[in-house]
Formats: structure tokens, C-alpha cells, sequence
């Protein structure tokens, strides 16, 4: 019984393995036509389904820490967005799959959105909206349809896939962003007014750990804009995520090429096919509107975390004030401490020359001599305290 524990055992042992060297894992796929499944995949088998080197799927390891990052590829769109890493091609998305609650919501936005472009479509599956589009535009007998279409004054068209996948992307890890944002805000201020009120070790500690969490959202927020920033400001790379496009005319080309002579296209490689269709730059308008909506909306956000973070250092300012006062109140009693030590010690040598075992007139003298004695060493410690006094607030020593 013992043997055959340990061969299972050693057989889990190389499956583990084996799936750690193949790089096996669960896959959520979601179709353009917005249906879903799970699929156990291999790294390798991800590598030649979307074209991308193994360095690009090394930054959608959950294992790895990596910044957040958006990537436009020959046949992909690479995302790593807080709780969203997948790839996304021109027909589905492939997304590492996850427990975590903000990864479903995220999951089912997606489909819901799927689901309602598909319904006002009213297209079959595996049929393009693109495609039947323009087929009916040229099949219609309507002049006035077809003048629009020579003219390119055509009517507003949905998103591709690509940029819908791409844009509940974003959108998602804006909201998260957001909405922690907004619970860091309903934390901070409550917080910092407190402390203001009431100096304590215990209010200090919570200061302490919401300025660590507001430094480390303001770092990943801050990434976010920069990727968003970082697209903007190149077309190239945004044209890079026009996938539905390049397919297409990727298709017409090699149809053309076929009918043209079918010789030639036939010796002709998949890379001198890009090559050419790498020279033509489509327009980027529509993706940087789109990227221009969720980049204002980081830099909002941002300015809160700014926000707070204005009022966190103004707050330790004021904390180091009430300390930079308390510690002036502190020395000014010590001076007056110091001080009356100091003319006590005065009238203590007067009491101690008296004290001295040795002949004196004022011992043999009445009453009243011993009271003016101790009357003029009082009133003489009185006056040196005032002058002490007078001279310290002359000389801004004690507050006014």
C-alpha cells in the first residue's frame, strides 16, 4: 500500500513538472462573439496562436511583479493592468484566469458588453459586422448609399473587437484605481483631523500606513498614465493595435496576390506580406480618442492622489509645529526653573554666611534685625527673579 502512495506521489511530482517547464496554464477565452471558456494552454502553443515572443508573455506571469504595461504586437495586444493580464487578438481575448473578484466583474463587463454590441448587430456568429456592412452598401441599388461610400462619408461604425477588449480593459483598471482612491480619501481626511486634534502614537501609526498606501497608488496610477501618455504620443504604436484592419487587408492582399498570379503569391512569405502592409499607416484618430478619455481620467485621479498628499505634508507640518512649540514651552519653564534655582541658591549662601560658628553683632540684636535680615534676602531674591525675568522677555528668551 506504502509503494503505491509513493509511485502517485511521483507521478504528481513529474506532472507538476512537466507543467512548470511547458509553462501550462488556465486560460480564460472570450470570442468576439462573446462566448467563453476555459482552456488549459501551453506557453508554447500561446506563442505560435498569437505571434508573441516568450518575453512578452514572461510579463503576464502572476509569479513576476511587473508595472503595468499596454504592448501593440504584429498579431496581439499585450495588457498587464492590475488585475487584468491577457492578450488580445483580432477575434478573441486570452486572459489569465483568476478568483479574484475584480477579475470577474471585469470579466463579466466584458461579456455584457460583447453581448449587447452583438445584439444590435443582429449578426449570426463568425459573421463581421464590418464586412456585412460594406457588402450591403455595394450590393445596394440605393445611389445615394453608394455616393456616401465614394465620397467616405459612411456612417458611424461600433468599435473593432480589438479596441472594445481594449477599452473595458482600461476602463476596468481605471475604476479600481478609482475606487481606491476614493476609499483611501474616506480614510485620510477623517484621519489626518484627528490627528491634528488628538497627538497620539495611535493616530501617528494610522497616518503612517495611509501615507504608505497613498505613495504606492500614486506609483501605480502613475504608471498607468505614463503607458497611456506613452501611446498617445506615438502613432506607430497605436497603429500597431489597429489588429481587425491589418487582418483584413492582410486578406484582401493575399486574395488579390492569388487572382493576380498565384505563382508568385504562393512563394511569397507571411513577413514580406506584413512588410507591405507595414508601410501603410491607417488612421489613428479613432484609438487615441478613445485612449484620451481614460488618460484625462488617470491624470483626475492623480490630481486627488496629489490632493492628499498636499494635505498629508501640510498636516506634518502643522504636527511639527505643535512639536516645535511644545519643546519652546518645555526650555522657557526650564529657564524659569533654572532661574529661581539659581536666586534660591543666592539666598541659601545669605542663610549659610549666617549659619557660620563665629562671632557676630546681629546674634546679640533683637528681634527686628532678624526680620529685616529675612525680609531684605526675600525681597532681594524677588527683585533679581524680575530683573532675571524682564531681561529674558527683552531679550525674546520668554514669550511675550
Amino acid at each position: 500500500m506504502e509503494e503505491v502512495e509513493e509511485k502517485v506521489k511521483v507521478r504528481m511530482m513529474k506532472r507538476k513538472g512537466a507543467a512548470g517547464l511547458t509553462g501550462v496554464r488556465n486560460w480564460m477565452v472570450v470570442t468576439e462573439t462573446g462566448q467563453r471558456r476555459l482552456e488549459c494552454v501551453g506557453k508554447h502553443s500561446i506563442m505560435r496562436r498569437t505571434g508573441l515572443p516568450a518575453r512578452d508573455l514572461r510579463v503576464l506571469d502572476p509569479m513576476l511583479s511587473h508595472p503595468s504595461s499596454i504592448m501593440g504586437r504584429e498579431r496581439a495586444i499585450v495588457l498587464n493592468l492590475e488585475h487584468v493580464k491577457g492578450i488580445i487578438t483580432a477575434s478573441e481575448v486570452l486572459m489569465i484566469n483568476s478568483s479574484n473578484p475584480l477579475f470577474l466583474h471585469f470579466l463579466q463587463h466584458l461579456l455584457s458588453r460583447l453581448s449587447h454590441q452583438n445584439s444590435q448587430n443582429g449578426l449570426p456568429v463568425g459573421v463581421s459586422e464590418e464586412s456585412d456592412a460594406v457588402q450591403a452598401r455595394v450590393d445596394s441599388p440605393n445611389p445615394k448609399i453608394n455616393a456616401e461610400m465614394l465620397t467616405g462619408t459612411l456612417a458611424p461604425k461600433q468599435l473593432p473587437f480589438e479596441f472594445l477588449a481594449l477599452e473595458t480593459c482600461i476602463e476596468s483598471a481605471c475604476r479600481c484605481l478609482e475606487s481606491e482612491t476614493s476609499t483611501l480619501e474616506d480614510e485620510a481626511y477623517p484621519a489626518l483631523d484627528e490627528l491634528t486634534s488628538q497627538l497620539s502614537t495611535l493616530n501617528l501609526e494610522r497616518v503612517r500606513q495611509i501615507k504608505s498606501r497613498l505613495v504606492a497608488l500614486s506609483g501605480r496610477v502613475q504608471k498607468v498614465a505614463d503607458e497611456l501618455e506613452h501611446l498617445l504620443d506615438d502613432d506607430n504604436d497605436m497603429a500597431e493595435m489597429y489588429l481587425t484592419q491589418k487582418l483584413q487587408a492582410s486578406l484582401q492582399e493575399e486574395f488579390s496576390s492569388e487572382c493576380e498570379d498565384g505563382d508568385q503569391s504562393s512563394n511569397e512569405s507571411n513577413s514580406e506580406k506584413f512588410d507591405k502592409f507595414s508601410g501603410l499607416k491607417p488612421d489613428v484618430e479613432e484609438l487615441e480618442m478613445l485612449l484620451e478619455a481614460y488618460f484625462a481620467q488617470t491624470n483626475g485621479i492623480l490630481q486627488r492622489l496629489s490632493s492628499l498628499s498636499e494635505y498629508v505634508d501640510n498636516t506634518e507640518d502643522y504636527i511639527n509645529i505643535m512639536l516645535d512649540d511644545k519643546q519652546n514651552q518645555l526650555l522657557q519653564a526650564s529657564i524659569i526653573f533654572n532661574t529661581l534655582n539659581m536666586i534660591l541658591s543666592a539666598g541659601i549662601v545669605v542663610v549659610g554666611l549666617f549659619g557660620m560658628n563665629i562671632q557676630n553683632k546681629l546674634f546679640d540684636g533683637e528681634p527686628r534685625q532678624f526680620w529685616a535680615t529675612t525680609g531684605g534676602t526675600f525681597g532681594g531674591c524677588v527683585l533679581m527673579f524680575l530683573v532675571c525675568f524682564g531681561w529674558g522677555k527683552k531679550k525674546y528668551f520668554l514669550s511675550q
